[in-house]
């Protein structure tokens, strides 16, 4: 029994170290044809990016924060933004089911973030990644900066989730940006 209650604490203990902070990755050179000098992806610091704290069998949410910040002021054509998480092979043995609601805000004046607007100008529809899909796609207009964020989410860590590599549990995102 003694044994028992060891692995547990030890399995929470686990958990809770691996799983400060989502990591976040950007990338801008699609097909060569959006380069360095016309859109910029940079990453959010680490205090303003989502949290999540998963214990094993309790249904959890997420903290809403900021992922990447892209700054496509210096490209005229309309663009196609890719959130990706990149290691839904190694999270979907730790968790039921994982899904983020993402969110897309344009930088107005004075800097203030408003919810962007498709390419068409009509609103974007409500998206969420999932351990399923692994990805969202949003096509908007160049000319302005944008900032991906995760807007809320929830998620169900599986009761005996350990890592046996030493590898993280939380989700790893990927963002590309490309010319439509």
């Amino acid at each position: 029994m003694r044994n028992k209650r060891t692995k547990i604490i030890f399995i929470f203990v686990a958990i809770a170290l691996l799983l400060p902070w989502p990591v976040a990755y950007g990338h801008d050179a699609g097909d060569g044809m959006v380069g360095q000098d016309t859109v910029h992806i940079e990453i959010a610091e680490s205090s303003a990016k989502p949290s999540m704290e998963a214990i094993g069998g309790i249904i959890n949410g997420v903290t809403p924060g900021d992922l990447f910040y892209i700054d496509a002021t210096e490209n005229q054509t309309d663009i196609v933004v890719t959130l990706h998480i990149t290691n839904t092979h190694e999270l979907i043995h730790c968790y039921r089911y994982m899904m983020f609601e993402v969110g897309m805000y344009v930088e107005g004046n004075a800097g203030k973030w408003t919810e962007a607007a498709s390419f068409d100008g009509q609103p974007l529809p409500e998206t969420f990644v999932t351990l399923k899909n692994g990805q969202a796609s949003f096509i908007l207009s160049g000319d302005a900066k944008y900032k991906v964020a995760i807007d809320g989410g929830n998620f169900n860590c599986l009761p005996t989730s350990t890592h046996a590599d030493g590898g993280s549990l939380e989700p790893q995102f990927y963002l590309t940006v490309d010319q439509l």
